[in-house]
């Protein structure tokens, strides 16, 4: 007996990857899923079979350009919705399968939000059989005449594989049956779904043309699931307890020699058909766990891995047998994976425990996305940053795809209904990097240096052998013809028989020697045939012994089986009263439970109308805060208008107590002119004093126009405008109202007002061509230290040239004076006239006017 040898996973020669090394991208395919129903808004739009286009659904909120913009993304290909479960299995899925024969890896995901049908197109449906039911029916079309027999491959437990002999896959096989042999329970058994007996019509079948066929296959396929970042075995027959159920054991991931990544403990089981494969994964999909949300009846919770294993191993040199040489096995997978679907709690209003597997559902998303990125970086940008695979358990397992051991192909499905816009941008974004990512191609497999072509022709010498044998009416049976093989082999070769020379002495002689030893090999055969057969005989015998001993023993196991029969009756009379009281207690606690419901409800009645007041009570207080704020804004503004209405009265009251006072003012000088009048009345009794009049300005303003910058005089052919004129500003003229921005402004109650005016800065010809009078605000400081506001006014007319002149006519001067500043004296001819003067000059008066608008008018020079 030979040893078993051991195969391994097919790796790169090198740990390093090598410059050089080729590398093609990450296939990313799109699937667009039908509407719900047709008066669903679509936000998709296939516009090529590789280009998709995404629309804003109304009532979205725009973009800061005010514009819903439309975006497109391109896929390697574009599956709308009429194309069938075929159609995407020969695209993206077949070329994994020849690749996975051809002792190559791949790894094959569905990536989407929940609801956008995931599932349907990895498992599929009756008569609609999804990637992967097709997958195994062409592994199994492919190589299902070269599978090599039960057991003779057999995994290790770290990730590799041995080969048994034919003896030791037989013992193996004979312990199974014998396992197999024992009665199992109902309830034990797993039966296949009838509604995934009829998966794929036979039409549909697909096989692979270049299969090696002097090479052995055994397909081994495991089932996992990774739920809230631990891995779980759906495959695992764990016993049950009843009384005292365990929760099922995690399992964690290894490293083996090649460093690639495996479940340790995962259930590999060994298939032989279809029917068989689909069967153990229905097996493991009862167990996987899946919810019912507001988005997907039956949404997954956890992501799903199905793992196809390959062994294949060469046959010898005469095509009988495996060769029992370890580095000529290998082993290739393919793992098929559901991911489970991203999304937003408060459209799911997932709770408990419900809200945290989709807390850890897209953080493994999130983790996904974030080593792709990393990767896109380090190609795209030459850097080296390491990838946070550990991060996750899903890219933990399959990093050793996106290092390089195998193709890596994504289907991402698409739900086109508007209300699932928000998430379907972001899976295209993901869609779109992961494109970008480049996957090292995997090497082709080391060839085997034996002849090709050595099953056909062992099977070829076996046909030939059997129809001799039918010919000469040997045994026919296929066991026969091993035996009359063996046993002619075993035999001595005749040498040629031919003689030609009659003094040959060497022929006959050479003949006879080979004669007398197979006679004796006979013999010999004879004699073992005989000690077989004594030996056989004794082991009879002693058969015999031990099978009355076992009668005994049985007689004697039975009467102890009555006895138990008995204990058994009694049990089951005490199990019959624990029923009754268990019924009582279950009766009991249904009434307990529908009481605590009855709490429960009137609990969240509560504790929803208590949030209702408090919400209520909220809103509430933020109301009166904004009341708050608009009384004290409005208290604010109250108060600064009665403020300036006050100080506006105030003004205005003083001004009215200064005219007053000017008032008596005058009559107090009148009094005193006539008191001084009756004084002097008898020097001159018949002279009568003039009037006494208002100290004249002549003076002063010729001094004033000295100092002033006004324009240069008129011409004396312009006629003089009499004092007692009113103002041009208040005629119906258009004016321009020309005032500086060095103009300061004064607090005087008496203000410059020009109805229809144009106020500009700077004077323009656009402004002056508009209008008929010009008015400049011109400001100097006067004599006594006060700020003096002249009015320079003028007439606007047309040039020769047309453009626009000004000529001024007239002056207007508004001058604010202290009334308890040192006034100047005037001249008078009496001897009273200083004090006279000196009085007139204090009186109340503010400003010096001559009309109503508190201007004083002058003529021009």
């Amino acid at each position: 007996m030979q040893r078993p040898g051991k195969g391994k996973t097919p790796r790169r020669p090198g740990p390093k990857k090598a410059s050089n090394t080729e590398r093609d991208p990450v296939g990313v395919y799109c699937r667009i899923r039908p509407l719900g129903s047709e008066d669903e808004e679509c936000c998709v739009e296939m516009i090529s079979s590789t280009t998709i286009q995404l629309h804003a659904p109304d009532g979205l909120k725009a973009n800061r350009n005010g514009e819903y913009k439309e975006t497109q993304y391109s896929f390697k290909k574009v599956f709308g919705i009429n194309t069938t479960q075929l159609e995407l299995f020969e695209d993206v899925a077949k070329p994994l399968v020849e690749d996975l024969i051809h002792c190559k890896n791949g790894l094959l995901f569905t990536y989407g939000v929940t609801g956008s049908g995931k599932t349907f197109t990895m498992t599929g449906s009756p008569g609609e059989g999804g990637l992967l039911p097709r997958s195994l029916d062409m592994i199994f079309n492919s190589i299902g005449p070269f599978q090599a027999k039960r057991f003779v491959f057999k995994p290790d437990d770290k990730n590799g594989m041995e080969i048994q002999s034919q003896v030791d896959a037989l013992l193996e096989r004979q312990k199974r049956d014998s396992q197999q042999a024992v009665p199992k329970t109902p309830s034990s058994r797993q039966k296949p779904d009838p509604e995934f007996a009829d998966m794929i019509s036979p039409d549909e079948a697909c096989k692979s043309e270049n299969v090696d066929e002097d090479g052995c296959y055994g397909v081994f396929v495991s089932y996992i699931e990774i739920y809230n970042n631990y891995i779980y075995d759906l495959l695992e027959d764990a016993p049950y307890d009843p009384i005292r159920p365990k929760p099922p054991q995690s399992k964690i991931l290894r490293e083996d020699q090649n460093h690639n990544m495996y479940v340790a403990g995962c259930t590999e089981v060994e298939v032989k058909s279809t029917e068989e494969a689909f069967e153990v994964f229905w097996k493991g999909q009862k167990k996987r766990r899946i919810a019912n949300t507001q988005l997907n009846r039956e949404s997954s919770r956890s992501h799903s891995v199905f793992t196809i294993k390959l062994a294949q191993a060469p046959l010898d040199a005469d095509g009988d047998h495996i060769l029992q040489d370890k580095n000529q096995v290998n082993v290739s997978q393919l793992c098929l994976v559901d991911l489970a679907g991203s999304e937003r709690t408060n459209r799911t209003r997932a709770e408990g425990s419900r809200l945290r597997e989709a807390g850890n559902i897209n953080q493994s998303l999130m983790t996904l996305r974030t080593c792709i990125e990393v990767l896109r970086e380090n190609q795209m940008c030459g850097t080296n940053k390491m990838v946070p695979y550990r991060d996750s358990k899903v890219t933990h397992l399959f990093k050793n795809y996106f290092d390089g051991e195998g193709k890596v192909r994504m289907i991402v499905c698409v739900n086109p209904n508007a209300d699932d816009y928000e998430e379907t941008v972001l899976v295209m974004r993901f869609a779109e990097m992961t494109q970008e990512v480049e996957v090292a191609r995997p090497v082709d497999r080391p060839i085997c240096g034996l002849a090709p072509g050595r099953r056909h022709r062992n099977q070829a010498f076996r046909d030939e052998l059997s129809r001799r044998l039918e010919e000469r009416g040997g045994p026919s049976n296929a066991d026969d013809r091993v035996l009359m093989t063996q046993l002619i082999e075993s035999l001595p070769d005749l040498p040629t028989c031919e003689l030609v020379d009659p003094a040959d002495d060497q022929t006959l002689p050479r003949m006879i020697e080979v004669l007398e030893r197979r006679h004796q090999i006979r013999q010999m055969m004879t004699e073992q045939f005989n000690k077989t057969a004594n030996t056989v005989k004794s082991m009879l015998q002693q058969f015999d012994s031990q099978l009355s001993a076992k009668d005994y023993f049985l007689h004697d196991q039975q009467s102890k089986l009555n006895e138990k029969d008995k204990v058994i009756l009694s049990q089951k009379t005490e199990i019959e009263r624990l029923e009754k009281k268990s019924k009582t207690l279950e009766y009991k606690i249904d009434i307990l439970q529908k009481t605590t419901d009855m709490y429960e409800q009137d609990k969240r009645a509560l504790q929803q109308e208590l949030e209702t007041r408090e919400h209520r009570l909220q809103s509430e207080l933020s109301e009166r805060k904004r009341m708050e704020q608009r009384m004290q804004g409005a208290v604010t503004d109250t108060r600064l208008k009665w403020e300036k209405e006050c100080e506006r009265r105030v003004n205005a009251k003083q001004l009215e107590m200064q005219n007053k006072l000017w008032v008596k003012d005058e009559k107090l000088k009148q009094l005193k002119a006539i008191v001084t009048e009756s004084s002097s009345g008898g020097s001159a009794p018949t002279e009568r004093p003039e009037k006494p009049e208002r100290p004249s300005r002549e003076r002063d303003r010729n001094i004033q126009q000295k100092r002033s910058p006004s324009p240069s005089p008129l011409p004396k052919a312009l006629p003089v405008h009499p004092k007692h004129r009113r103002s041009h500003s208040a005629g119906g003229e258009k004016w321009v109202d020309h005032k500086p921005p060095s103009n300061l402004e004064l607090d005087t109650v008496m203000q410059p007002i020009i109805p229809n005016a144009i106020k500009v800065s700077t004077p323009s010809e656009k402004a002056l061509s508009k209008c008929h009078k010009y008015v400049l605000r011109h400001q100097e400081l006067a004599s006594d230290g006060e700020i003096e506001t002249k009015l320079i006014k003028g007439d606007v007319f047309k040039t020769r040239s047309g453009g626009q002149a000004v000529q001024f006519t007239d002056i207007e001067t508004l001058k604010q004076v202290c009334p308890l500043a040192p006034s100047r004296k005037r001249r008078s001819g009496s001897a009273e006239g200083p004090a006279e003067g000196e009085d007139i000059e204090n009186r109340a008066p503010a400003a010096s006017t001559n009309s109503s608008h508190g201007y004083q008018k002058r003529r021009k020079p």
